[in-house]
């Protein structure tokens, strides 16, 4: 294998079957509480039938679980990459996390994040960890507008290293705004074809509609219907 973490073959497309992979993360989810059904408002202000908050996965076995959805994905998904980032905040311990079960795995990479304040003692400044170089594989939960990844992109192209690749938990599909206003693509989409990076999700709506579908009979009628609709309305096609 090359210095950097090498594919061991390729995502199966979900428009074309089931992803087991995919399913499981959100099963997992489900059982941890991560994922809920119900009324939630967005940073866009609007009101979603789901809430995906990673912050639940707050033992160490979740953590652990959680970090082997990501290598399993990043893995298999031919994307090759050099060192990772975990951004501010919840990036840095998603990072954290994955860095340790790539090790695991035999793929021992550099890691860095970054703080919101810089330091004016010690080392100084707002990187923490390896020095950011070669390619760097962001890391994050869900992507709403976007903001962390252009300000962990900004930080890797100003240490001289390159933004090349990103990996989310869960891709929303969902209609990024500008200004208020809805666009026609998602944030994720956005850093994929104006950025120029690969993008990667464990899951995305698609897998959850395929979740909740498999399991109307099992109280998620509603929740199907709800989320159906709301794709319906925010949503936008596959990357």
């Amino acid at each position: 294998m090359s210095d950097g973490v090498a594919s061991t073959g390729k995502r199966p497309q979900q428009d074309s079957g089931a992803d087991d992979l995919a399913q499981e993360f959100v099963q997992f989810s489900v059982d941890c509480g991560v994922l809920r059904f119900g009324e939630f408002k967005t940073k866009a202000g609007r009101i979603s039938p789901y809430f995906f908050n990673a912050g639940l996965f707050d033992d160490g076995a979740k953590l652990s679980r959680l970090a082997q959805f990501y290598a399993r994905r990043l893995l298999a998904s031919g994307i090759e990459f050099d060192m990772i980032f975990g951004p501010a905040y919840k990036g840095i311990p998603l990072g954290a996390a994955l860095a340790v079960e790539l090790a695991r795995l035999g793929h021992n990479l550099p890691f860095a994040y970054n703080r919101k304040e810089a330091k004016d003692h010690g080392e100084g400044g707002t990187l923490v960890g390896a020095p950011l170089k070669g390619r760097v594989l962001i890391v994050d939960d869900v992507m709403s507008a976007g903001t962390a990844a252009r300000e962990a992109i900004g930080l890797i192209e100003a240490a001289g290293a390159t933004p090349y690749a990103m990996v989310v938990a869960l891709d929303r599909q969902e209609k990024a705004t500008q200004d208020g206003v809805d666009v026609a693509h998602s944030a994720l989409q956005y850093v994929q074809r104006q950025l120029g990076l690969k993008v990667c999700s464990i899951a995305k709506l698609s897998d959850l509609m395929q979740y909740l579908g498999q399991h109307e009979s099992q109280g998620m009628a509603v929740a199907h219907e709800r989320v159906q609709a709301y794709r319906q309305r925010y949503g936008v096609e596959d990357v």
